[in-house]
């Protein structure tokens, strides 16, 4: 595997998992704010 590949790689994964743990979170705020 080469290092622009391994790089492409990183940076798909950063994407995906921060993209799922800032919806998790703003789902979080948002039943939040509607519980109170």
């Amino acid at each position: 595997m080469t290092g622009s590949a391994i790089f492409m790689m990183l940076l798909g994964m950063i994407i995906i998992w921060g993209g799922m743990a800032a919806s998790i979170m703003h789902a979080r705020k948002v039943s939040k704010n509607n519980n109170n």
